[in-house]
Formats: structure tokens, C-alpha cells, sequence
């Protein structure tokens, strides 16, 4: 697919980490990306080393421009002409500001795929107010899923918010440009990274209806003993996801309890599941590594995010991709 969007010039007017993962998304499938940064470069150049710059914008042509001025502003209406899209992650309004909105550049390239990123949307009593991913996590409601035994939302290293935020964008530019060159017409996309978060909550919206549950499909959150997360005896941890009876045979077979075979939808932290917990315990991490990958139960280690290139899968699929570019 590296080539699927080969001919495709998109402006890239971001910054930080949602609109540039989205870009570089594009890039990857063969787009002519180009970033376009002020004279100081990208905020992300400055963030811890430079590195979220670094991981975000592969693939891109970056050139700089200064959008205040006469000759940055007739620099940037040159590039729009030739472009086929442009996707920008300023506050609403900055870019009506510097005459660079949807409707100022429809007069200079009416076909313009434009897409707005943001926090809030651009509408609203929400709209100008300053927001980063966790307060996304937190007002989707998907922080609230992700708490620890004594209840505490957990914070996350990682901005899920901003990436799948900058996934549905890609997404939605793709539609947007496949409406274009089959009808000639360009289109506004308004994407707010906090409703995206929100879509992932579906299955929790019909079950908390129902009078079901409040944290989504009971039976994978977190309180059978078949699907659960266990500690080794060297303090790492396994995943077991055996939610299928025949998985969750396996499982037992492997540890030779037949007796557990009537277990799978007890309750974790009654007897029964500190059992299992003990069998877990009972080994190290890697011996639990190596058995993930030879016994079919639904194992998989908690990889830390380095590991992951070690592991056989990655190390096939990357050895994949390696040769698809060769050829």
C-alpha cells in the first residue's frame, strides 16, 4: 500500500503529535506530504530532545514559513494551489486570523480537502479552551476505564487520545479525497480529538442502558479468572484472555488442574482465582514468555514498549515490510 496515494500533495500545518501522526500516515501510503513549520520549527522540536518531532514526521518534505507574514502568506496560497488537501491543529480561529480558513482557501483552490484537528471542535462553549490528551482521556470517559485495585484512574504514558485522533483523521482525509476526484468537490472536516475518544465507548453506552454494567462488556473487564492480567514470580506479568471454553481448556490442560475446568467464569479474587494466580506466580517471566508462544490459550506476555522488537511476531512482520519496500 505504499503507493496507494501516490500523486496526493497534502499540507501538513501541525504540530505536536495528532496532526503530524496523521500526516505521516499519509506519507507512508505514498502522499506528498509537506509540513509546513515557522522559521523556529515545530514546538515538538523542543520537547524532550527533539524525539516526538522525530517519531511523527517520517516520510515529510518540511519547509518554513512565517504564516504572519505578506510574503509567508503568498508562499502558503502558492503551495495551496497545488495542493489536494491540508490538515491544521491551531486553536479555532487562528488560522481565519492569518486568512488560511476553509473558506479563504476554497477561493483559491475550490476542490481543497480541508481538515480542522482539535481538542473541542471548532464550535462551542469548549471550542478556545487549551486541552491536552488526558483531559481528551478524562472528558471521553475512557480515562474512568483504566483504574488500578484501589479504584484510582491510572495515568497513561502514552496519548491514545492524540494518536487515535490523528488516525480518524487520515481516515476521514482518505474518504474526503476519494469523494474529490470522483466528484470534483472539496470538503471541510471538523475532527475534535475528544469525540473520537468517545466513539471507542460504544459497547459501554448500550450495556450502562441496559442496566448491565458501567465499565462496558463484563466479561472481559478485568473480574473472571480466564481473562485476567497475573503476576510472575519475578514480578512482570502475563496476559490471559481465555475467554472461549476451549481456550480456557487449554489453558487448564496445560496446567494439569482438570478441576479448573469449571472455573472459567468464577470470580477474581475469590479462592479459585487465587489458585491461579499462584500457578502464574509459580514461574518466571520468561519461562511464561516462552510458553505464550507454544501453548494456543490466549497468552501473551506484558511486553515493556523496547521489548516488543524482540518479540517473534514484530521481528516477522518488520522482516515483511523490510522486504516489501525492496521490492
Amino acid at each position: 500500500m505504499k503507493d496507494a496515494l501516490k500523486g496526493v500533495r497534502i499540507l501538513d500545518v501541525t504540530y505536536y503529535v495528532p496532526g503530524p501522526y496523521a500526516g505521516m500516515r499519509l506519507a507512508e501510503l505514498g502522499a506528498e506530504v509537506i509540513k509546513v513549520e515557522p522559521p523556529a520549527g515545530d514546538p515538538a522540536r523542543y520537547m524532550s530532545g527533539g524525539h516526538v518531532h522525530e517519531a511523527n514526521n517520517r516520510s515529510k518534505k518540511i519547509v518554513h514559513i512565517d504564516l504572519k507574514s505578506p510574503e509567508g502568506h503568498l508562499e502558503m496560497l502558492e503551495l495551496v494551489k497545488s495542493a489536494d488537501a491540508l490538515i491544521e491543529t491551531f486553536r479555532p480561529g487562528v488560522m481565519k486570523k492569518l486568512g488560511l480558513d476553509y473558506d479563504s482557501l476554497k477561493q483559491v483552490k475550490p476542490d481543497l480537502v480541508y481538515c480542522s484537528l482539535s481538542g473541542y471542535g471548532q464550535r462551542g462553549e469548549m471550542a478556545g479552551l487549551g486541552s491536552h490528551d488526558l483531559n481528551y482521556m478524562a472528558l471521553s470517559g475512557a480515562l474512568d476505564q483504566l483504574r488500578d485495585a484501589s479504584g484510582r484512574p491510572v495515568h497513561p504514558t502514552n496519548t491514545f487520545a492524540d494518536f487515535t485522533g490523528g488516525l480518524l483523521a487520515s481516515e476521514q482525509l482518505i474518504a474526503a479525497l476519494f469523494k474529490k476526484f470522483r466528484t470534483g468537490q472539496g470538503e471541510y472536516l471538523d475532527i475534535a480529538l475528544v469525540e473520537v475518544m468517545a466513539e471507542f465507548l460504544g459497547n459501554h453506552d448500550v450495556y450502562h442502558a441496559a442496566g448491565v454494567s458501567e465499565r462496558g462488556v463484563p466479561e472481559i473487564g478485568g473480574a473472571r479468572i480466564s481473562y485476567a492480567i497475573y503476576e510472575t514470580k519475578d514480578g512482570r506479568y502475563m496476559t490471559l484472555g481465555a475467554l472461549e471454553e476451549k481456550f480456557w481448556r487449554a489453558f487448564c490442560e496445560f496446567a494439569g488442574q482438570p478441576q479448573w475446568l469449571e472455573w472459567g467464569e468464577k470470580s477474581v479474587g475469590g479462592p479459585e482465582h487465587q489458585q491461579v494466580a499462584d500457578f502464574f506466580y509459580s514461574k518466571d517471566w520468561q519461562e511464561w514468555y516462552q510458553i505464550s508462544l507454544q501453548v494456543d490459550a490466549c497468552l501473551a506476555p506484558v511486553l515493556k514498549a523496547y521489548e516488543r522488537h524482540e518479540h517473534p511476531f514484530f521481528i516477522e512482520k518488520n522482516r515483511a515490510k523490510k522486504e516489501s519496500d525492496v521490492t
